[in-house]
């Protein structure tokens, strides 16, 4: 991991971001999408203040963290869902926590309680590595939606602050 940077995001990153987001839809237990937005709307989506990627000595973006707000309401803004994606070449390196650590930190200085995520319970590598950095399984939502045909529950992952009273 000494040769990993955790950066924030630019624009200048979206290729390789979006290849990476493709890379995970394509491997089937990421998500119920199956295609990449475009940049545009992954910008759109996505709290800037809280976007990260993790590059290699040479400055190769492995992979990349960001939040969504969960609501518009006032008060769910200490509430966001996240995102986080490594490329397959890079898995088992520690990309993915040192994205998660970065994203906390920022996000607790944001004054954000609290960020969650749903994750496919095929996905263990996912849900080892959330449990890991403090989530906490709040429950599973059965067969909530198809996904290639088939039924898929998602299990829904929290961490809450414990800094943020």
């Amino acid at each position: 991991m000494a040769d990993l940077t955790v950066r924030p995001m630019t624009e200048a990153d979206s290729e390789r971001v979006l290849a990476i987001y493709q890379a995970g839809l394509d491997a089937g237990n990421a998500s119920f999408e199956i295609t990449a937005p475009t940049w545009t709307a992954f910008d759109a989506a996505r709290l800037s203040g809280h976007r990260f990627v993790a590059v290699d000595r040479d400055g190769t973006v492995l992979g990349w963290i960001a939040v969504s707000p969960t609501s518009t309401r006032a008060v769910y803004a200490g509430v966001v869902e996240h995102s986080v994606y490594v490329d397959p070449a890079a898995q088992g390196r520690g990309v993915a926590r040192l994205l998660l650590d970065a994203l906390i930190t920022s996000t607790e200085a944001a004054g954000i309680w609290t960020i969650q995520s749903g994750v496919f319970p095929e996905n263990a590598a996912s849900m080892a590595l959330h449990q890991r950095a403090g989530f906490r399984v709040i429950g599973v939502r059965e067969r909530v939606g198809r996904h290639h045909d088939r039924w898929r529950d998602v299990v829904l992952l929290e961490r809450r602050s414990p800094t943020i009273t």
